[in-house]
């Protein structure tokens, strides 16, 4: 995606002023509105599908409409950005929203919190009541919010409110229960949060409910949601230790928040609240642990961040740097008194400089040439002959190096230039003369993962995330983009499991159905290195067995159907035979 610049002014008033993130088909910014005093903040959300095909373009004006209406009856909560404004540009369409000034509840909760202070009891209950009274009214419009995380939860500078923000993946509760979760479009800090239903097409409103139980056990464990354990039969999160400190009512809530089977969870945001008033009103014991964290970060209910800090006293830091510069001023003076007493001829010593001035500027004959004019009784002498062989044998790897280098860009190998180059010896006319190469090997890479990347999110698009990490993995390691690269990898890597799991269990629901063919597709599709191919080897085996059965076995059934039918017919006059008919041909088949 194209991303714009700060100068840039949409429709006339909105200045891009900072880039906040992008997806595969989205970019959000900050703007400002220069036509109101005061210079209001916004948050701009880009969605760009100009590349594909005007009919899908449609398709997607249609749903952008259709999420401007949602998202309008949404920004009525006062803990909803509000909606200020929508509309089309150059093949792009533009959300404009409120923008909440403070920090995300990243920030305050471990292990992202500075020294990582876990959260008390009461600090989590408050948490949870404050979430689920905004999904109530998320819920009760009739859509699910399905990418809830500490990222997407801003503390409000104003007040210390909590705000969900990002309403991007917003689905709507009567959605097509065979459209799975677009996974490819969803940032890897939000997997962990996201439960197993919505990889598989039956996102429920209770899957907000799962995402928001994972954060307060993050809050109380110190854990992401990706580093706790799962129980293997049950499929359940392993959380709970005597280094955790919860009271029984609040543990059987979470655990209820966060079940594998979300026919197993609380059904909806106002069970949870009933259950944590009655597990108020009973008095549990509720356990506020106070850590000696004196450092700690202590979030006001402004939202704003202090820390205590005591600079009354000079640090070691300090202290040693002074001990270590008088040490180096008495070794200094020391060593220039070495020198001055010890030191060639004037003439013999900028010689032996001019030379190394001339090699390093290209001129190699004549730098040796100057270099033998040092007479062999001057002490400069053996550092002059040293300096000869050193520049000979430099000079000849440069010049080797370089012309590797220029034919690696030739056919393509733009990776070896940049390592060839990391390899030519410290000479200035060297170094210039492959800097050229080198600035269009690197142009070359660019382009490069650009078009790899482009290719790896268009094959994660359809959900074939093994060739998306195959174009990933091919993606120079010294491009701009390895970062993003790295992060993608391991977000599709992860979505690939998933996927299998899914086709897996579809396979599975196909062939109890007695659908082998379609359950076969659903195998075939199950990529060589996840966790479950040796299993969908084996299924693909046996459903294959029962396919070819079930065929031969459609002609005969049909004969013998058709013989025992004519046979008990004859016998069989009345209307009340036609039921001993069914039932012994039944009974033979």
């Amino acid at each position: 995606m194209t991303h714009h610049t700060s100068s840039k002014v949409l429709q006339g008033r909105y200045q891009i002023v900072q880039n906040l993130g992008a997806g595969v088909f989205e970019q959000t910014y900050v703007a400002i509105d220069i036509e109101r005093p005061g210079q209001l903040k916004y948050v701009v959300r880009e969605v760009n599908f100009s590349t594909f095909e005007p009919s899908y373009l449609e398709t997607q004006r249609l749903n952008f409409l259709t999420e401007i209406e949602t998202l309008k009856r949404l920004g009525q909560h006062e803990r909803i950005p509000k909606l200020i404004t929508h509309f089309e540009e150059d093949g792009r369409f533009y959300l404009i929203q409120e923008f909440i000034e403070g920090h995300a509840l990243t920030a305050e909760l471990p292990p992202y919190q500075h020294l990582g202070c876990l959260w008390s009891e009461s600090e989590v209950i408050e948490l949870l009541q404050d979430v689920l009274s905004i999904l109530e009214f998320v819920h009760s419009q009739k859509v699910i919010h399905c990418n809830l995380k500490p990222d997407n939860l801003i503390r409000r500078a104003r007040d210390g409110n909590l705000v969900l923000i990002n309403f991007g993946c917003i689905q709507a509760m009567d959605t097509d229960p065979e459209e799975v979760l677009a996974i490819e479009q969803l940032a890897f800090t939000s997997l962990g949060y996201i439960p197993p239903e919505q990889f598989i097409g039956q996102t429920q409103p209770n899957s907000d409910i799962y995402a928001l139980g994972m954060i307060a056990i993050q809050a109380l464990t110190g854990l992401s949601p990706l580093e706790l354990k799962i129980d293997p039969l049950s499929k359940e999160m392993i959380w709970r230790c005597e280094q955790i400190q919860v009271s029984d009512g609040l543990a059987d809530i979470l655990g209820q928040m966060t079940r594998h089977n979300y026919k197993d969870r609380f059904q909806s945001t106002t069970e949870v609240l009933q259950a944590l008033r009655a597990n108020i009103n009973e008095k549990l014991p509720i356990t506020n642990i106070q850590f000696p964290t004196p450092l700690c970060l202590q979030y006001s209910t402004a939202g704003k961040v202090s820390k205590r800090r005591d600079s009354s006293k000079s640090s070691p830091l300090v202290m040693g740097m002074k001990v270590g510069l008088a040490a180096n001023s008495l070794i200094m003076g020391l060593g220039i008194y070495a020198l001055i007493n010890n030191s060639p001829a004037r003439s013999e010593t900028e010689i032996l400089q001019q030379a190394t001035r001339k090699y390093q500027a290209g001129n190699l004959e004549e730098a040796i040439a100057l270099a033998k004019k040092i007479p062999s009784t001057s002490n400069v002498y053996p550092e002059a002959q040293a300096s000869i062989e050193q520049w000979q044998n430099q000079w000849q790897t440069a010049a080797e190096k370089y012309l590797t280098a220029e034919k690696a860009l030739h056919e393509g190998r733009w990776s070896e230039v940049l390592h060839l180059a990391s390899q030519v010896p410290d000479n200035l006319y060297w170094q210039a003369k492959i800097l050229k190469i080198v600035e269009q090997a690197k142009a070359k890479i660019e382009v490069q993962a650009q078009q790899l990347l482009t290719k790896a999110y268009e094959k994660a698009a359809v959900k074939d995330f093994d060739t998306a990490l195959t174009y990933l993995h091919r993606i120079p390691q010294l491009s701009a983009q390895k970062t993003s690269v790295k992060q993608k990898i391991a977000e599709y890597s992860y979505k690939k499991q998933v996927r299998a799991i899914y086709c897996l269990q579809q396979a599975y629901n196909y062939a109890a159905a007695g659908n082998f063919a379609v359950a076969i597709a659903f195998l075939q599709q199950i990529p060589k290195n996840t966790a479950v191919y040796a299993n969908a080897q084996t299924k693909l085996v046996e459903y294959a067995q029962k396919q070819r059965l079930q065929t031969e076995a459609q002609p005969v059934v049909g004969k013998i159907k058709q013989a025992t039918t004519n046979e008990l017919l004859q016998s069989s006059n009345s209307h009340s035979n036609l039921h001993q008919v069914d039932s012994q041909l039944q009974t033979r088949l």
